[in-house]
């Protein structure tokens, strides 16, 4: 759904801030969802989501906050604006260490194979210092493009930088404070110079490329690729287990794009790569594609088999869609609805509900004369998430297609020929209701298997399942 007003504030400020506003003390805009102190009730807020189908563009920034971790539910209206000073300074100290570290990642010179960019650029690279400096990774665009966004950003940080300066000193001295605070705690951080300097290389390569059809990196707009570039190496210098991997800036695009601050993207990125960031090592992707291919087995055993044939490597068409929830496969508001689906973890917790209901049946059952202990009932797989029945309902609406595919060229081909074509709210039904049966049919089987002969316990079973989704 459109939002004109935040369209026009978004044409009113092509490039996100670096110091967050005062953040707003306003509710957030959902029924039952925060008290009257400002505390969300976490659960409600993820079912509200599920059930929904996402959030308005309007309510995003404000239940991001909350839905990804950069404020605890349990916070005070009046607590975060304290909290967000803390992550202000904290994340300025970090982007400055590394900066400090490495001076050449900050001032680079132009150094593109067309001589002519550098030329056209060394003005604006005089006139500009800071904020220029960090075009290297540009040179693949249009000059004009460049002065115009080199332009804003610098006078965009010239703002900021102002409206710092005429904050009541009470602030300013707390700020600086909470900055001393950050650089003690940050003084003994160390840096792995030559794995940090790959990945400033590689984030240099990737961000160019990043959404360049979104209006947000339009025209003047390109100046947000630079804060996308701070932000990526400053989570890259200070989360050397992860670092950075390709893939990633898109999804932080993500953050940027709906946030419009740098310091927010940065800790609400953050802290979805705490839960996430094993998807970007190739075990961890590679257990999840496992798991796709168990799925499917499940669901459709002939399509299964038809994919896992010598002639095609097993479902590492369905890399891209895991990695990047399925970002080009919807259109970009779309692909955010169902980013925010995803991350609720609803039908996850539903799961883990029908999980216990069965256990409290097994310890009914081990309390009477007739159980066999020697059968084990099936379990339901907690592993299977929500995003591999997204995976798996795209594959079976395909399955003519794809048991038509005879290699990983074609393969490659049907995944390309399905960005920004498909339609979420017919997926997320469809999805929704594979999961329904194969929680349905894992009771069944799991009743049939134990406890055939007691009807009454069978019904009372699928009578908590079955309340688990009304």
């Amino acid at each position: 759904m459109n939002d004109p007003g935040h369209n026009q504030r978004r044409r009113l400020r092509q490039c996100a801030s670096v110091i967050l506003p005062v953040p707003s003390l306003q509710s957030i805009p959902l029924p039952g969802i925060m008290d009257p102190d400002g505390r969300v009730d976490e659960s409600r807020l993820r079912k509200y989501i599920f059930k929904n189908g996402g959030v308005l563009p309007r309510e995003r920034a404000q239940v991001w906050q909350f839905l990804f971790g950069m404020y605890p539910s349990n916070s005070t209206a009046r607590e975060r604006p304290l909290i967000q000073e803390q992550m202000v300074a904290r994340y300025q100290v970090m982007k400055k260490k590394w900066q400090h570290v490495f001076p050449g990642a900050v001032c680079l010179q132009l150094n593109g194979t067309d001589g002519t960019h550098s030329l056209l650029l060394t003005p604006v690279i005089v006139s500009f210092c800071h904020c220029t400096s960090q075009l290297n990774f540009f040179v693949q665009t249009k000059e004009s493009e460049l002065v115009a966004a080199v332009k804003f950003f610098h006078q965009r940080q010239i703002q900021i930088q102002n409206e710092a300066s005429q904050l009541p000193e009470e602030v300013r001295e707390r700020m600086s404070f909470l900055e001393l605070q950050a650089q003690v705690l940050l003084q003994r951080v160390t840096f792995n110079v030559a794995e940090l300097q790959e990945a400033i290389r590689i984030i240099d390569k990737d961000v160019p490329r990043t959404d360049r059809d979104l209006t947000y990196y339009l025209d003047e707009g390109l100046g947000n690729l630079l804060v996308l570039r701070d932000i990526l190496i400053t989570y890259a210098a200070f989360h050397p287990d992860v670092s950075y991997a390709q893939g990633m800036n898109d999804l932080c695009s993500r953050f940027l794009v709906v946030l419009d601050s740098e310091v927010e993207t940065f800790w609400s990125f953050s802290c979805y790569m705490e839960n996430f960031s094993k998807d970007f090592h190739a075990d961890g992707l590679h257990r999840k594609i496992e798991l796709e291919a168990a799925l499917l087995k499940e669901l459709d055993p002939l399509l299964h088999a038809h994919l896992v044939t010598d002639n095609m490597d097993r479902f590492t068409f369905c890399h891209r869609w895991l990695l990047l929830g399925f970002q080009r496969e919807f259109e970009h508001c779309e692909a955010l609805r169902l980013f925010e689906v995803l991350r609720c973890d609803h039908l996850e917790l539903i799961s883990q509900q029908v999980e216990r209901a069965r256990y409290q049946e097994r310890l009914v059952q081990n309390q009477t004369t007739e159980d066999n202990p020697g059968v084990e009932p099936q379990a339901i797989n907690t592993e299977y998430t929500f995003e591999l029945f997204i995976c798996a309902t795209i594959i079976l609406d395909n399955r003519d297609i794809l048991l038509n595919c005879r290699n990983d060229v074609q393969l490659i081909q049907f995944t390309n020929s399905l960005q920004g074509t498909l339609d979420l709210n017919s997926t997320l039904k469809k999805a929704e209701e594979h999961f329904f049966n194969y929680c349905k049919r894992s009771a069944w089987d799991y009743l049939n298997t134990r406890y055939h002969s007691h009807r009454s316990k069978e019904e009372h079973f699928l009578n908590q399942l079955r309340s688990l989704f009304s």
